[in-house]
C-alpha cells in the first residue's frame, strides 16, 4: 500500500473510533496520496488524465467514510471499506447518468460529477454491479476480493491481507470471479 507506517495509521483510526477528532486530521495527511492511487487507477480505466475527477472521488469518499461511525481494525481494514465505498460512489453515478440519458427526470449535476463516469461506461458499470450483487448471494468472498481488486486498486497481497486469506486464495477466486463475471455480463450484452 503506502509508505506510512501501518501502525501509526492502525493507531490512528482506532483513536478517532473512539471519538478523537484530532487523530482524524492526523490520519488524513497519511491516507490521502493512497486515497488517491485507488481513485486514479480505476479512473484511468475510465478516461486518462483526470486530475480533478480522481480529487472529487477522494473528496466525496472522504464525506462518506467520515460520515459514518466504523469500529476500524486496522489500515488494511480502512482500505478495504474505502474500495467499497469508491464502488458504490461510482455505481450511483453511473445510475445517475443512466436515469438521465434516459429521459428521466433530468437533474442537474456538477461538472466534477458528470465528468467521473464516461459516457459509454455508465451502462457497462450499472451491468457490472447487477452481476457482482449476483455473485455475492452465492459467493460472497468472491465478491469482495472484485471490490478490492477491480474498484480499490488493492495488488493479490494487499486483497490477502484485507481478507486474512493466502495469496494462492486471492489469485483464484480472484480468476473464478472474473471468468464468472465475464459469462454474466456477455448474456446482458446479447
Amino acid at each position: 500500500m503506502a509508505d506510512n507506517s501501518p501502525h501509526e495509521v492502525t493507531q490512528l483510526l482506532m483513536d478517532w473510533s473512539g471519538g478523537d477528532r484530532a487523530a482524524l486530521d492526523k490520519l488524513v495527511p497519511l491516507v490521502e496520496r493512497e486515497l488517491h492511487r485507488l481513485a486514479h487507477h480505476y479512473m484511468n480505466r475510465e478516461r486518462v488524465g483526470h486530475t480533478l475527477q480522481t480529487t472529487a472521488l477522494v473528496n466525496e469518499e472522504y464525506v462518506r467514510l467520515v460520515g459514518q461511525s466504523i469500529d476500524w481494525r486496522s489500515r488494511a481494514h480502512f482500505f478495504g471499506i474505502a474500495a467499497r465505498v469508491m464502488r458504490q460512489i461510482l455505481v450511483d453515478y453511473a445510475r445517475k447518468r443512466h436515469y438521465a440519458k434516459r429521459g428521466g427526470n433530468a437533474q442537474q449535476v456538477s461538472l466534477d460529477e458528470a465528468a467521473i463516469v464516461a459516457e459509454g461506461r455508465a451502462t457497462e458499470i450499472i451491468v457490472l454491479d447487477e452481476a457482482l450483487r449476483d455473485l455475492a448471494a452465492i459467493a460472497p468472498e468472491q465478491t469482495r476480493i472484485v471490490e478490492l481488486k477491480f474498484f480499490g486498486g488493492l495488488t493479490n497481497e494487499e486483497t490477502a491481507e484485507v481478507m486474512a486469506l493466502s495469496v494462492d486464495k486471492v489469485k483464484r477466486d480472484w480468476s473464478m470471479a472474473k471468468t464468472w463475471l465475464y459469462h454474466q455480463m456477455k448474456q446482458v450484452n446479447e
